[in-house]
């Protein structure tokens, strides 16, 4: 039985299991700062965002991906994109890379579940090069948005080229991409409201570069000097408007207490934001480039008031978790074995944290960033392949390097030293050691190809599809 048929099959059988579920609307914002959001204390009024978090439970040791394409990947998947290929840097223009069909998306194990509506308004950024990583190729029914990292946000171009589509058809609409986003994420809620539980995935591209937005939005942030962190603060304020349209929307169909909606960034905020007291940001597996501001409110059935879950939480354990809360429990697709978990009984209050292991990975310039948590200890390590020897690893031909960094290695008790300042790799050397096993271990998981460094260059001669249509 075909893919598509299976889908189609499941469809049908999972009616009944979704009956009672809630809808499900999945919130992500782009590069933005631990500390712009107004729950966190900073100077951007968010107050839907403020209001997702103070209805329900704040995530505060929720991890992401350092940059945003691993992050979609493993939050479609529950498995760390390093096992297909997708871990080591941002899907570029270029790429002919993306989910491969072997994985079972959000949108495909919804399906099993009897979720009929699975809609996508916004970015995807994992995989527009053929038909087969179309998000209607890969679970959801119906999509509006872009395929590429960031588009111009009112012209929606990208390398010369309309990246703005409806389903499998290039789409004129006129506006800024934050007000289409937040538009159609209503007509989907309006249009599917009676019609049993829901989906949706709403990947906004705020407030990733190019610097845009409508002049209305920046009046409030006149008194900012640094005239590219006004526009980001109006940006953040413009997205956070327009997760407020969605909030309403649900509100309007009474549908607020039977949806859960879970909001999160894809990884921490760049230049122009604010990641403070976490140390650095996107592109760094520091924490404050994959510690994100993350909530999540289901009033029917989570105790919320804004309390705060401390434990490890991560963007693999979207996927184990949304499974059970859609019935499926632990009935496993063919994407197994997840390395994320169902952490529902930590966000109700149920469970205690415990210990929990995670890594992050990321390459760029010819030298690599990877991070193991364990407990209570992290241990970075930044420099050359940590298995140089491999062939894969060398930079395609033009590949823009810098001179090889020296290996950096740090340990850190984030218990004790929770901004990453104390390090302790010279007086912990066992520890240090067996955590830089783990890394070897989980780096070696790698595919060899994949997808190339984010600083390789476009092909000679290349050029943008048309309209950028993929092809069958």
């Amino acid at each position: 039985m075909s893919k598509t048929a299976c889908i189609a099959f499941l469809v049908l059988a999972g009616t009944q299991v979704a009956a009672g579920r809630p809808n499900i609307v999945l919130i992500l914002a782009d590069d933005l700062g631990w500390n712009d959001v107004g729950y966190h204390g900073g100077e951007i009024p968010t107050p839907n965002i403020d209001r997702i978090a103070s209805e329900g439970v704040k995530l505060e040791r929720f991890y992401a991906c350092p940059v945003c394409s691993p992050t979609r990947a493993g939050l479609m998947t529950g498995r760390y994109p390093i096992r297909f290929g997708m871990q080591r840097a941002v899907c570029r223009p270029f790429l002919k890379v993306g989910v491969p069909a072997k994985e079972e998306t959000l949108g495909e194990m919804l399906t099993r579940a009897g979720y009929r509506h699975r809609g996508i308004a916004g970015k995807w950024h994992i995989g527009h090069a053929f038909r087969r990583f179309h998000p209607l190729n890969q679970g959801f029914t119906s999509f509006v948005g872009h395929f590429n990292g960031n588009i111009d946000y009112f012209t929606h171009r990208r390398e010369g080229q309309l990246d703005w589509h409806r389903g499998f058809t290039s789409n004129r609409d006129e506006g800024y991409s934050t007000d289409l986003i937040a538009e159609e994420s209503v007509r989907f809620i309006d249009r599917h409201a009676g019609d049993g539980p829901f989906f949706l995935y709403v990947p906004f591209n705020a407030p990733h570069t190019p610097l845009q937005v409508p002049e209305k939005w920046l009046e409030p942030f006149s008194a900012v000097e640094n005239e590219r962190r006004r526009i980001y603060m109006a940006m953040v304020a413009s997205m956070d408007h327009a997760i407020g349209r969605i909030l309403e929307a649900l509100r309007r169909n009474n549908l607020k207490d039977d949806t859960l909606v879970w909001f999160a960034s894809d990884n921490g905020g760049q230049a122009l934001a604010d990641n403070s007291p976490l140390r650095a940001g996107k592109g760094t597996v520091y924490e404050g480039g994959i510690r994100v501001a993350a909530a999540l409110r289901w009033p029917a059935r989570l105790p919320g008031n804004g309390r705060s879950v401390t434990g490890l939480v991560s963007y693999l354990d979207v996927y184990p978790t949304l499974r059970r809360i859609a019935g499926l429990g632990t009935a496993g697709g063919p994407g197994e074995p997840l390395d994320g978990e169902d952490m529902f009984d930590l966000i109700l209050g149920r469970k205690e944290p415990r210990k929990r292991r995670f890594f992050s990975y990321f390459e760029a310039y010819g030298n690599e960033q990877l991070a193991v948590i364990d407990g209570d200890w992290k241990l970075v390590r930044r420099g050359p392949p940590i298995l140089g020897d491999n062939p894969a690893d060398a930079p395609p031909a033009g590949h823009r390097t810098r001179p090889a960094a020296d290996e950096t290695i740090e340990l850190f008790n984030l218990a004790d030293s929770p901004l990453e300042q104390s390090d302790l790799s010279a007086t912990e050397s066992d520890r240090r050691n067996a955590m830089l096993d783990m890394l070897r271990t989980f780096r070696a998981i790698r595919e060899d190809g994949g997808v190339p460094p984010m600083t390789a260059p476009l092909p000679p001669g290349w050029k943008a599809p048309t309209a950028w249509q993929m092809v069958e």
